[in-house]
């Protein structure tokens, strides 16, 4: 055993193994250890390995806690090993960490001797990380240069470099310690343990802007439509001070201008100039225009879906064809249909619109989960992964994207309609399908939960918590008086047990409340009221747009030969007739902006989906128009195809969530199966009517409104 290749940390951890004389937990060892649990999880794979070179044994048993097994004799042999054995403050994995934060940090080349001084290891461990390094730096489309005399240095796009020390920072930085570090002064450190590495990597951000930083994204979680998950909060952090620290090394970066153009109409992208041009103020620098580019790509892909992600919206529909593609794909994989889950669409078209953004801009993110999902989920990751490459040939999709994916589906093929009676709330750091797949799980592997919620960290300090039956969450919540159980979000056996144990005893609890809850059943109080009036206000704007479309909707015939746009216009003309549009110029102007965007005709089909939202729509409108004479337009796959139908959906574009729900159906509804496109083909109204009310109705029902 080299005492090189052995942390302090991992030495520690044997010695207490070594000393127990029963199982003992990784929560105790990481307490006297005092570090967190997920740091001693990390080093069980090194731990594992230097117990089995001396030939003893690492037993992990669920719900009982670690155990080291083996020969008395050479137990007693590794502890005096233990004891002759130099320590080593790094692994090799924080030795690198350390390494590439040097060589980002530096403008010249540095020299083995400077890396292997300050890592006090020899230059040939340098040179073996290096190795190592070259390879995972190619991830990145960044190159690792060795040059004899003259020191070794990092080569690459400004973008690529900051999406490498990002990740970097990622790994190693607990986010919660992170936000807490910011939100308490990271100077002070307010007792916060973060070890060596942390500090490190934390050392490449400019601490005396991290507070100015975190106020403005803070402003900017309050100016978007829809909340930021707390990974990408710290993300958004992270990435602006390395941006206004990179800036004043001179360090820039170019972003691509027809990507620009894309972005430029996004409510992201107004909150991004604003933040920036704050920022410039604040901080007394100047920062360019291209900045605002790759903040809008973190404010896009930081979306957390909450509903209002429609697929009305922007390029939605073209996205929403590949995603209803991948999942027929997987549908006919397993032998399950997925075909006609509208909810399954809604989610996969929210994911993959800010993925499509990332993996164009090659804005590279980890997946923290990766392995776990690899090894619960193998074959559907395999399907999916296959599906990926047949939907969308042209773009390198990484495993780590592909297993945010496979949360999605999994959360879907998971689902159990088991009814009970408990309400969980779950803490989760990670993104939407993360959470949503550790609820999933939760009411599937314990039936007695009904309800789980989903929240942040943040919402923790502001939202009453006693309703809930049960708090399960991903990340240690400090400072938080209540009680709550520390799960991953896979959940091992052991933390099921855990929780089920918790659920005896709460549903105890919860029995010798009912006679009183009963009780009072019977009297009105005045939150039921406040329930009842805002069930009438949802009836009131589903009936209303209901009745707005079905009243409106119409199948007509166009003889003319003339061009789309002249088409498009004679269309506006109509509207504005009868009362749909007020400003048919302007409804008319992002319907020709829209489609140069990207094509809108659905492939396979003679259907073209024209749909924006605009000032100028007075009320939400969905209108056929038959071409006598076919034009041939661009299709969602960018081929050319022959278009013979016209389906026309407009919204205002201010209008309530409601509306946007119904929209979105019927958009979604279009694209579901052959028989459903075959209808709008052929242009039977009474027919196309009656599926739009027969879809109205399930989602009434659905919503229990009816």
């Amino acid at each position: 055993m080299n005492g090189l290749y052995i942390t302090a940390r991992v030495r520690r951890m044997l010695q207490v193994l070594l000393q127990a004389y029963e199982e003992i937990t990784v929560k105790e060892i990481a307490t006297t250890l005092d570090v967190s649990e997920r740091t001693i999880h990390r080093d069980l794979k090194e731990l594992e390995s230097v117990a089995k070179e001396n030939e003893l044994t690492l037993v992990k048993r669920a719900g009982v806690g670690l155990k080291l097994e083996g020969k008395k004799d050479d137990k007693e042999s590794l502890t005096n090993k233990l004891k002759q054995t130099a320590e080593v403050d790094l692994s090799s994995e924080e030795r690198q960490a350390i390494i590439l934060s040097m060589l980002f940090e530096a403008d010249e080349p540095i020299k083995l001797y400077a890396l292997s001084s300050e890592l006090r290891v020899t230059t040939a461990t340098v040179r073996n990380d290096l190795d190592q390094l070259e390879a995972e730096l190619k991830h990145y489309n960044l190159e690792l240069i060795r040059k004899r005399g003259s020191g070794v240095q990092i080569k690459g796009k400004e973008a690529n470099k900051r999406a490498a020390i990002s990740n970097l920072i990622s790994q190693y930085v607990e986010p919660y310690d992170f936000i807490s570090l910011i939100k308490q002064n990271i100077k002070k450190k307010s007792g916060i343990q973060t070890d060596k590495i942390s500090n490190r990597l934390l050392g490449l951000v400019d601490a005396d802007k991290l507070q100015v930083i975190e106020e403005r994204v803070e402003q900017a979680r309050h100016e978007l439509p829809n909340d930021l998950a707390d990974s990408a909060y710290v993300g958004l952090v992270v990435h602006l001070a390395l941006a206004m620290e990179r800036l004043n090394r001179g360090e820039k970066i170019r972003f691509d201008p027809a990507s620009w153009k894309q972005l430029q109409g996004t409510r992201e992208f107004s909150i991004a100039r604003n933040m920036l041009l704050d920022l410039e103020s604040s901080l007394q620098m100047e920062i360019p225009e291209d900045e605002i580019g790759y903040i809008t790509m973190h404010l896009l892909g930081a979306k957390l879906r909450a509903d209002q992600n429609y697929l009305i919206e922007d390029t939605s529909m073209d996205i929403a064809y590949k995603a209803k593609a991948l999942i027929d794909h997987v549908g006919e994989q397993l032998n399950v249909n997925l075909a006609e889950n509208a909810v399954m669409l809604n989610d996969l078209v929210a994911h993959l619109k800010p993925t499509m953004y990332r993996l164009e801009q090659e804005m590279n993110i980890k997946n923290p989960l990766l392995k776990e999902i690899m090894d619960d989920y193998r074959d559907l990751f395999d399907i999916v992964r296959a599906g990926v490459v047949e939907v969308f040939p042209d773009i390198d999709f990484p495993d780590d994207e592909i297993g945010y994916l496979v949360l999605h589906f999994a959360a879907i093929l998971l689902h159990d309609d088991t009814r009970t009676d408990l309400h969980a709330l779950v803490i989760c750091s990670s993104g939407i399908g993360t959470a949503k797949m550790l609820a999933t799980t939760l009411q599937q592997r314990i039936p007695e939960i009904r309800y789980v919620d989903n929240k942040s960290m943040f919402d923790l300090q502001e939202m009453p918590v006693d309703g809930y039956d049960i708090i399960v969450s991903t990340i240690p919540l400090e400072g938080f008086a209540g009680e709550y159980i520390l799960a991953s979000p896979m959940l091992t056996k052991q933390e099921v047990h855990r929780i089920k144990k918790a659920v005896r005893q709460k549903k105890l609890k919860v029995n010798t409340k009912l006679e009183k809850k009963t009780a009072r059943a019977a009297v009105p109080t005045q939150s039921s009221g406040e329930d009842f009036v805002k069930k009438l206000r949802e009836v009131e704007v589903y009936s209303r747009v209901m009745l707005q479309i079905l009243d409106h909707f119409s199948i007509k015939t166009i003889a003319e030969q003339q061009t789309t746009k002249e088409t498009l216009a004679l269309i506006c003309a109509e509207l504005a007739r009868n009362g749909t549009l007020s400003d048919s110029d302007n409804v008319l102007q992002k319907l020709v902006k829209r489609e140069e965007l990207s094509g809108l005709g659905i492939p396979g089909t003679t259907l073209g989906l024209y749909h924006t939202r605009a000032d100028g729509v007075n009320r939400p409108s969905f209108t056929v128009y038959h071409l006598e004479h076919p034009v041939i337009v661009k299709g969602m796959d960018d081929q050319d195809m022959q278009m013979q139908t016209i389906l026309l959906m407009l919204a205002p574009e201010v209008t309530e969530q409601g509306a946007l729900e119904i929209m979105s159906l019927l958009s979604g509804m279009i694209i579901q199966g052959r028989e459903r496109i075959q209808l709008f083909e052929s242009g039977e109204e009474a027919a196309i009517k009656q599926l739009f009310i027969e879809e109205f109705q399930s989602l009434l029902q659905e919503k229990n409104l009816v």
